[in-house]
């Protein structure tokens, strides 16, 4: 269980960078205390599950992707290959088929 809190701190930690969020600005935007941020990317705290959704939404990520990095994006890609490049395939075939 360690690992993967580890994983959502440093995560918590690039996205909110990535958004150029202060650990007060993210504290507001999460409705959470600049505290409760700081503990949080420091080990000291552990986020409720509410928190993790408002801290997602505050970041403007899927929940998810605190935890594995890009793990929304990465099904967003692969459902956007299907479209765009199996399913006329599958079309084709199915045109020349029957």
């Amino acid at each position: 269980m360690d690992e993967y809190f580890e994983e959502f701190r440093m995560n918590m930690k690039y996205y909110r960078e990535q958004r150029g969020f202060s650990q007060a600005d993210l504290a507001i935007q999460a409705n959470s205390s600049n505290g409760m941020i700081g503990n949080i990317e420091s080990g000291k705290a552990r986020p409720s599950f509410q928190s993790i959704v408002n801290i997602a939404k505050a970041l403007g990520i899927h929940p998810a992707d605190l935890f594995l990095r890009n793990s929304s994006q990465s099904s967003k890609h692969t459902k956007e290959v299907l479209n765009s490049e199996l399913l006329p395939l599958v079309k084709d075939f199915i045109n020349r088929t029957f």
